[in-house]
Formats: C-alpha cells, structure tokens, sequence
C-alpha cells in the first residue's frame, strides 16, 4: 500500500471517528477503537481508502 502520510492524519472511522491504523499485510485501514463497540476494518484497493461502513469488516 501507498498511502499519503497526510491523507493518514486526517482520516478517522466514519462510523465512530476514531483514528486508523494501517495494516499492510491485510490491505486494510484498522479503527482504533477495538476495545470498545467498533473496531471494523476498511479495505484499501489500489491504493484508494473505501471508508463506507458497509465496505468494513469487523475486526
């Protein structure tokens, strides 16, 4: 994956607007928040973030 440093800061979950962690071996933006009611996975196809909630699997 190749994503923009800059991109990565302002991104949050759609669904509960905490931060993302990358992930390379999934391809996935990871929420933050998995210890509490979140927690889901959004992929990342050729390099291009999909932050929809029904694209997201849970963690």
């Amino acid at each position: 994956m190749n994503l923009d440093p800059t991109l990565l800061e302002i991104l949050v979950c759609p669904q509960c607007h905490s931060g993302l962690d990358v992930d390379e071996s999934t391809s996935t933006l990871n929420c933050r928040n998995d210890g509490g009611t979140c927690g889901l996975r959004y992929p990342v196809r050729d390099d291009i973030p999909v932050m929809l909630i029904d694209e997201a699997t849970t963690a």
